[in-house]
Order: structure tokens, then sequence, then C-alpha cells
């Protein structure tokens, strides 16, 4: 863990440090986010910005369409034994992805047992949901000229950054990153810790739904890495399922049309014609969400940002994903060899009837 830990107060006997816990809800909110048009509509009433990572040069990290933040009316919030003053903002990304996150102010006498309590309160947290929904709709309703295919599809993401200045040594990070009250195995601690980075005297540690980072300057660049991957699994889990629910729509559709007779081959040109449209409208949008930040010179962000997609599954889902999109092509070439064989067969049976006309008309000559 992080050196240099500087906290001297102490409640029940324990050190406290400085810190806040950061709890993140991402919705897919819309087919895509006009950010120019939204920053134009949430200005009038709200601080905005876009996004930009304090410790690197320019061109050590691109995003194509820098997400707008915006910051939100605190409310304070409640949960078991204690009342936290909250920081909350949002965040847009251009792909249709709004990223909520409340940040709990820890009190200034708030020790490690209160932070173990807390990280097992938070594990079920329903109340937060409400909070949560409330900003989502807020925004939703402000932002709905910027919204293209608006709509909440129910698909959401949820994740928790512990966020700390300085950590003791002596602070074991692992029960609070599980949320676990009870023992961990030296196996699911050597697990937890396997995914732990370290720049000078910062700390990252990443798993599935939750980190911790530890950074002395207060430089809040890792949590919005990790919230951009967050974002980007998000969107790839909504398209994975309209995928799904498309490929089992076409085989019912195809099922269907081919027992419509003749007139199977208009239908199957249809079936065809919403394939493509739909390959296109996935294929467009998985480039977009892969290209929408790149990090191409920051050798240690890299790291950290290639570690959150794989720990996030990411290209899993980009792999069944593209699954899918070749299970469609697939279909979309036999559909199409069939209307090239049938107009093959046209072509033949007009041709027999051409001759036989044409035999018929030389036979009725010599008469």
């Amino acid at each position: 863990m992080a050196p240099g830990a500087t906290a001297s107060r102490r409640l029940s006997g324990e050190r406290v440090t400085r810190g806040s816990v950061w709890l993140y809800r991402l919705y897919d909110v819309a087919q895509e986010i006009d950010l120019l048009q939204a920053e134009e509509l949430l200005a009038v009433e709200k601080p905005v910005s876009r996004l930009k990572l304090a410790r690197v040069r320019p061109k050590a990290l691109e995003f194509k369409n820098p997400p707008l933040t915006v910051e939100l009316a605190g409310r304070p919030v409640r949960l078991g034994d204690w009342e936290f003053a909250t920081a909350p903002s949002a965040r847009l990304y251009d792909f249709g992805v709004l990223a909520i996150v409340v940040r709990l102010l820890l009190p200034e006498r708030f020790g490690y047992d209160d932070l173990r309590k807390l990280s097992v309160l938070l594990g079920d947290a329903g109340e937060f949901e409400s909070l949560f929904m409330s900003y989502r709709d807020e925004l939703v309703n402000a932002l709905q000229p910027a919204l293209a295919g608006v709509g909440f599809t129910g698909f959401a993401e949820d994740f928790i950054v512990y966020f700390f200045e300085t950590w003791p040594r002596e602070w074991d990070p692992v029960p609070l990153l599980l949320g676990e009250p009870g023992t961990v195995s030296q196996e699911m601690r050597r697990e937890t810790l396997r995914n732990q980075f370290s720049y000078g005297d910062d700390t990252t540690i990443i798993t599935w739904d939750a980190a911790l980072v530890c950074d002395p300057a207060g430089s809040t660049d890792i949590p919005d890495l990790l919230e951009f991957a967050n974002a980007q699994l998000l969107e790839l889990r909504y398209y994975d399922s309209l995928l799904d629910r498309e490929v089992a729509a076409m085989y019912d559709a195809i099922e269907e049309a081919g027992r419509g007779g003749y007139r199977r081959l208009h239908k199957y040109r249809s079936i065809m014609r919403k394939m493509m449209e739909l390959v296109v409208e996935v294929t467009e949008i998985t480039e977009r969400v892969q290209n929408a930040l790149k990090v191409t010179e920051d050798v240690f962000y890299a790291r950290v940002y290639t570690a959150a997609l794989k720990i996030f599954r990411v290209q899993e889902w980009l792999r069944s994903i593209e699954r899918k999109v070749e299970v469609i092509e697939r279909n979309y070439a036999m559909l199409s060899d069939e209307l090239v064989t049938h107009r093959f067969l046209v072509l033949e049976v007009a041709i027999v009837v051409l001759i036989t006309f044409e035999i018929l008309l030389w036979l009725w000559t010599l008469r």
C-alpha cells in the first residue's frame, strides 16, 4: 500500500485518514447523445466541462469526442449510523451512456472499522437507487432534444471506488473491495490483489465491481479511466442483448416466410434488408465504443486501462457480438443464395418457354 500516511486522529483506537467513496451508476439512455447540444442545454443552469485527464500530455491520450461532465446538486444521505455529505456529478458519452457518480464524503473521524462496516452496507444499499434514478430522470428530461433513439433500455452498471489521498500501511484493502465482513482466504486475497498498479507513491487496485485508488496528489484520472471502461462495457452488453433478440426474431421470420409459398421471396428480401441495417448499426456503434478512447503514449495509463478492460471482460463481449454478427451474415448469405437460385430458375424457365414458343411458331409457319 502507499507509504507516507500522515493522518493522526483516532476513532476507537484506529487511525483515520481523508477520503471518499464514489458510487457509480451507468445507464444506457439513448442510441446517441449530441454532446454539443447537451452542453448548450445544461450550461444554462449547471456547471459543465469536457473530460480532460490532468496528468497526461494531450497526445498521450486521445478522446474521439470527450464526454461531457455536469455538476449536480448534492443531497445528504443516511446509511447505517452515518449521514454523509455528497458531491454528485454526471457524465454524458456520445454513444448513449449516462454515468452518475455520488461521492460520499467521509466524516473527519472515520476509521478503518467504520470503513469496513460501510463497505458491507454498500453491498446492499438499495436506498441509493431512488437517488440515482432521480438524477437520471432529471437529466434525461432536460436532455430530450440532444438524445437520439430516446429511451432507458433497462441496462445499467454499478461500480465503487474508494478514493484516498493517504492510505495507512496497516489498513487491509481486501475486505473493502469484496464487501466482506468476515475473514478472507489467502487464495481470494491473492486474486483480489492481482491487479495492483503503482507509478510512484500512488496505488490502484482494480476488481470486477470495485477499486481502491490512493493518490497523494488527489488526481482523479484513474477513476475517470475506470468509468470510461465501464461505459464501454455497458454499451457492449446492451448491443449483445439486442443481437440475441434480433437473431431469435430473425429465425422466426425466416421460418414463417418459408411457409409463404411464392411470396416468401419478397419476405426474404425484407428480412435481408433488416439484417443488413442491424449489422451496419451494430458495427458502427461497436467501432465507436472501441475507438472512443485511445491511450497512445502513456505506458502507465495504458496498463491500467487495458487491465480494466480485461477485468470487465470487454473483449469477451466484443467476441460475443462478432459471433452473432457472423450468424446474421451467414443467414444473409443463405437467403441471398436462395434468391439467386430462384432468379436462375426463372431465367431457365423463361428460356425454355421462349424456345418452345419459337418451335411452335416455326411449326405453325410450316403448315
